[in-house]
């Protein structure tokens, strides 16, 4: 109570003082406000040299003058982007209030959402804050508030045999992702979207617990989205393109601190006892860099490259090559001598890389975007060029809009497709022995998945081998939408292999769905919600009560996933003209 008598009074002050007030920060994943700022570019209101690439985005540097007021007439008026990045020195501006209610019925779906869970039943998150800026010092206050019911549900089985228990526990012992969060209702407040920055031309510097995306998808993130809660880091990045006699860079280097779930994988005692191998209970050290570049030469061009490493901190040095690892070499050759990695094994660091590309073709009003990467060193670049598709994922998508013949409306259409299983050259690549500690994109080796409480960081659908195909058709009037969705996801493919490779009456386990999405708007308040109908094909690999070894029949589920997001844009507080 003493903290918001202290916010209240305050705001009180700031609004005593005359001070104009504007927004700073369209959050990673940000409902509505994200997806419509890159239609904006799409049509050619927006500066095209941004990549979309590095978010959160800062809007106070995004715009120009005639942007602002048509993305304020697009909002019906109400200052949620206002002012110029070079006129606005002292700002204080209340972020939007955001309520999202989520309901799984059967089986947790669903990703992409911060702080939430895998969760069956209703889940609610509630977050809001303020932004200010004073000369070159930038404060956010965003503040996020989760409650989940976390009902029990029908998880993998403990009926089959041990080499498949073993095999599916051979990924949950490389990763930190719980079937369940504990067994009762789960709450959780958290600093959320908040930071404390110093900034200069195109550059900040400072603290943050923001969630970051890195990477040009839409829908999902080869290293960093909005799938997990934001974590602690130290960051130096650019807060708009910085124009140079090449083109224009952006770029972000952080130092991050990664905690464990603190929760067994699987919702069945009994199996975790026989099988985990527990969590440590220390945390890690993430140090990441993310480069984007635009060609001087080639407008609408955007190429770039992400790269992180883990570490726990008891393992860690004060050595320069410890605290920022992200500047090795990327061949292991050059890493240690006479073929033996013993030493440089024991350091216990795990890293990804990726590499991303994004084409904006303005005059078809549409973007063709990819991101490929790869969580182990090649041997030499020789052994890359020869055999890229070792320990890789990749993602391809577009976006393109369609002007509707006398209508202000538009058609969108776009879709996106995230390939995590591994490539069959394992096979080859390994002989049995060494084939058993493969593992699969964020499910590491060293440092027990990349993850944070439990939640992948990227791809958020599944830390065995999971693939997705997404694909939308909306009609788009301003901010309202109103759209189908069609989704496919093969579930956890490494491990069916693995498991049920030898097995064919066992099929993979495959989610077909249809959505319905639709956002509207009514003054200061936004709706973005959506509806969508699951149907899991051989769900959890289990077979139907009838079937038979001659006839093998799968078991299939049929759920429903709803969510809707509630935003309220406050009005700025402001004296006078």
């Amino acid at each position: 109570m003493q903290t918001l008598f202290k916010v209240a009074l305050l705001l009180y002050i700031i609004h005593l003082t005359g001070l104009r007030l504007y927004a700073q920060t369209v959050s990673a994943g940000m409902p509505l406000f994200e997806e419509a700022l890159r239609r904006k570019q799409l049509t050619g209101e927006l500066d095209s040299s941004f990549s979309f690439s590095l978010r959160p985005i800062q809007t106070d540097q995004f715009f120009n003058e005639s942007i602002y007021n048509d993305f304020d007439n697009l909002i019906s008026g109400n200052e949620v982007i206002n002012g110029t990045g070079n006129g606005n020195k002292v700002f204080l501006r209340p972020f939007p209030i955001i309520n999202t209610t989520a309901y799984n019925s059967g089986r947790p779906y669903g990703w992409g959402n911060g702080p939430m869970i895998p969760n069956v039943g209703f889940q609610n998150k509630l977050s809001g804050g303020i932004a200010a800026k004073f000369h070159f010092i930038n404060l956010q206050l965003m503040p996020e508030w989760v409650w989940a019911q976390n009902n029990s549900f029908n998880g993998f089985s403990n009926s089959f045999d041990d080499p498949i228990i073993d095999a599916k526990f051979h990924y949950w012992n490389h990763g930190d992702n719980p079937e369940r969060f504990g067994e009762k209702s789960y709450s959780k407040l958290i600093p959320g979207q908040s930071k404390i920055t110093l900034s200069y031309g195109a550059f900040e510097i400072g603290a943050s617990t923001e969630n970051i995306w890195w990477g040009p998808g839409q829908f999902n993130a080869l290293i960093f989205s909005n799938n997990a809660q934001g974590f602690p880091h130290l960051t130096l990045n650019t807060t708009k393109p910085a124009k140079t006699f090449l083109g224009s860079f952006e770029g972000q280097i952080i130092m991050g601190r990664l905690e464990p779930s603190g929760y067994a994988p699987s919702h069945w005692k009994e199996l975790n006892q026989q099988y985990f191998n527990p969590l440590s209970e220390d945390w890690r050290y993430l140090n990441g860099m993310s480069i984007s570049y635009q060609p001087k030469w080639v407008s609408g061009l955007f190429l770039g490259l992400n790269r992180t490493f883990q570490q726990y901190s008891e393992d860690k040095t004060n050595s320069f090559g410890d605290w920022f690892p992200i500047f090795e070499g990327f061949t292991k050759s050059k890493l240690f001598s006479n073929g033996n990695s013993v030493d440089y094994d024991g350091k216990r660091q795990d890293q990804q890389v990726s590499v991303f590309g994004r084409y904006l073709f303005k005059k078809a009003k549409a973007e063709l975007y990819f991101e490929y990467g790869r969580r182990d060193h090649a041997y030499t670049a020789r052994e890359f060029v020869m055999n890229p598709e070792h320990a890789r994922a990749y993602l391809l998508g577009f976006n393109k809009l369609f002007e509707l013949p006398s209508s202000n409306k538009l058609l969108q259409l776009r879709a996106e497709m995230t390939q995590q299983q591994e490539s069959v050259n394992k096979y080859i690549r390994y002989t049995s022995i060494l084939a058993s500690n493969n593992t699969s994109w964020h499910a590491h080796y060293q440092v027990r998945g990349f993850t944070n409480f439990g939640e992948s960081m990227g791809v958020g659908i599944g830390n065995a081998g999971s693939n997705v195909q997404t694909i939308e058709v909306s009609l788009i009037d301003q901010l309202n939408k109103f759209g189908i969705v069609l989704e496919r996801l093969a579930n956890h493919q490494d491990f069916y292999l693995r498991g049920f490779g030898r097995l064919p009456e066992h099929q993979p386990w495959v989610d077909l769905s249809l959505g319905f999405l639709f956002d509207y708007q009514w003054d200061r308040f936004m709706l973005s919600s959506r509806l969508q109908f699951i149907n899991g094909m051989n769900y959890q690999w289990q077979l139907d009560e009838n079937s038979t070894e001659e006839f093998p029949v799968g078991k299939d589920q049929f759920s429903v996933f709803g969510q809707a997001h509630l935003i309220y844009l406050l009005k700025p507080l402001k004296k006078g003209k």
